[in-house]
């Protein structure tokens, strides 16, 4: 009896050491599959950085670019595609334009519909003729442009290599998207509404419900005051943007202000002086409730913090970066400064230790007037705008790819959000924060997924440094 009950605590003891150590199997299985899942696909992205530059078309960048959807080529590879001037009664066709600044033409929303001419996409020339601010201010310096654009208006020109090397250098190397459009047919201020929040209103009083839609005039500062007087409120932006998910999720965020110091006496905002080249209508985050009530309004920040947050390894899971008019590239703004301006922040982020695990979007807000081929798909009755240049790049990103899906910066917000937030969206049913906005835009059946443009299998791409200041080829 005795060895009997010997063996039986033996047995016990034995089976419980086994458990125990099957206990800690399971538990180091599940932890080491945890990290792994944490660090595949999508998940090895721990970094977005959205730049958006001005007033730019897809043709008029990329129009000449080798299997892009660009113009129509004759047999000597000479674009064809021409449009009626009603001024000379020609077809007047795309020429190449090497000079480094633009005017570009009017492209408020009535100038996108007048452009796109229900698909027909003719009406440019008829705009451009029409318009009363052809890009610029009508100062001494620029009368003689003016003047000049006025006989061949360069909305029908483009440039390729020789102007712009370094984006075609990162089509080359990355992703180019040859139908990125603007989400809304409309101007600056609706088009970056739409990059924070998928949708552009205007609200009565600070409930979200309260807000309609307004794809041209949503509630906003004059420009001239946007951001050099004290005191000025902000707009009233009461509906959801992308911060208030980021914000409930724990998701670190700056919106980085070219060249410009921000000052704020409290959290809410109406404190807050922003000195420098950025307009308000590049701007819109200070404007958003969400923003002010989450106390947030301190991650809209002086473009040097971006250095300094590469350099000391604090830079946020999700950045949108907004130049100044110099470097913005909206005409007269020249072309080779603001591709020097986008170069110098890539290359920032190449050389810190952020770049094994980041995803870079550069496009440009608006079309800015100038001409482009494809007419836009609808999605409601916002948009989609016309054709602006995306890349993408990022040593995930597949080298020389151009990616053919239709896309707008709705695909931006459902990357984050898929990246980030396990694919919640800002959708008016599942936010807590009802607003009326027509569609959930991340949802949008012909939406791309961006995902598509990254081989999370191949081994992280090398570092592109390239001159801010290229050599011209002409």
């Amino acid at each position: 009896m005795k060895s009997l009950s010997i063996r039986k605590m033996l047995h016990k003891y034995f089976l419980n050491k086994f458990s125990l150590i099957c206990i800690m199997l399971v538990m180091v299985t599940t932890c080491s599959s945890a990290f792994a899942v944490s660090d595949v696909g999508i998940h090895k992205i721990k970094h977005v950085i959205i730049i958006m530059q001005e007033n730019r078309s897809f043709d008029h960048y990329f129009g000449t670019y080798p299997g892009a959807d660009g113009y129509q080529l004759d047999k000597d590879g000479n674009p064809t595609n021409c449009i009626m001037d009603p001024l000379t009664n020609t077809c007047l066709a795309v020429f190449h334009d090497t000079n480094d600044i633009n005017m570009g033409a009017s492209h408020g929303r009535k100038d996108a519909i007048r452009d796109m001419n229900g698909g027909k996409m003719d009406g440019f020339l008829i705009n451009f003729r029409n318009s009363k601010n052809l890009g610029g201010p009508t100062t001494k310096k620029y009368k003689k442009e003016i003047e000049k654009n006025a006989r061949h208006p360069d909305v029908m020109g483009y440039h390729d290599r020789r102007e712009i090397p370094n984006y075609w250098a990162y089509a080359d190397s990355f992703v180019l998207q040859d139908h990125m459009f603007e989400p809304i047919a409309s101007w600056s201020l609706p088009a970056h509404l739409f990059m924070v929040s998928a949708w552009s209103a205007k609200c009565k009083n600070s409930d979200p419900m309260s807000c309609v839609n307004e794809p041209n005039a949503p509630n906003q500062l004059r420009q001239t005051d946007a951001i050099t007087r004290k005191g000025i409120k902000n707009p009233n932006y009461a509906w959801t943007d992308i911060t208030y998910l980021l914000y409930k999720n724990n998701i670190s965020w700056a919106y980085y202000l070219d060249g410009t110091r921000v000052e704020c006496d409290s959290d809410d905002g109406d404190g807050c002086v922003y000195k420098g080249g950025v307009p308000a209508i590049w701007n819109p985050l200070p404007g958003f409730n969400t923003v002010k009530q989450d106390k947030q309004i301190k991650n809209i920040k002086p473009l040097a913090k971006f250095y300094s947050d590469l350099e000391n390894d604090t830079l946020p899971q999700v950045t949108w970066i907004t130049p100044n008019g110099q470097d913005s590239e909206h005409p007269p703004a020249s072309v080779s400064k603001g591709q020097a301006f986008v170069t110098k922040l890539i290359n920032a982020v190449m050389q810190s230790p952020e770049w094994k695990n980041t995803a870079i979007f550069l496009t440009w807000d608006d079309w800015g007037g100038f001409y482009d081929h494809v007419a836009p798909p609808t999605v409601d009755r916002n948009g989609y705008g016309i054709r602006v240049p995306g890349i993408v790049i990022s040593p995930y990103a597949k080298k020389g790819y151009i990616d053919h899906q239709i896309l707008s910066f709705d695909a931006y917000l459902k990357f984050i959000e898929d990246l980030f937030i396990n694919g919640q969206r800002i959708d008016p049913k599942t936010d807590t924060r009802p607003d009326s906005r027509p569609t959930v835009r991340e949802n949008a059946s012909i939406l791309g997924d961006l995902a598509q443009d990254f081989n999370f299998n191949q081994e992280p791409r090398a570092p592109l440094i390239l001159k801010p200041k290229p050599t011209k080829n002409y």
